[in-house]
């Protein structure tokens, strides 16, 4: 898989709050105060978040010190 690939990669729920390091429900609470990371909801109604996405709002969301 290329880099341009690995930027696509859908990721789940879980991986995404096993990467943030947060519980299920502080994702949910992010996302009902619309400040959690994009995601798009699959037609079964599961959550899926693109790597390139998280990558971003991780980075709009880093401290400067």
């Amino acid at each position: 898989m290329n880099k341009e690939d690995e930027s696509d990669v859908l990721l789940t729920v879980r991986e995404v709050c096993d990467e943030l390091r947060i519980s299920r429900s502080t994702l949910s609470d992010w996302r009902d105060r619309q400040c959690a990371p994009p995601c798009s909801k699959l037609p079964n109604g599961k959550l899926r978040f693109r790597r390139s996405e998280l990558d971003r709002w991780l980075s709009s969301h880093a401290e400067t010190t």
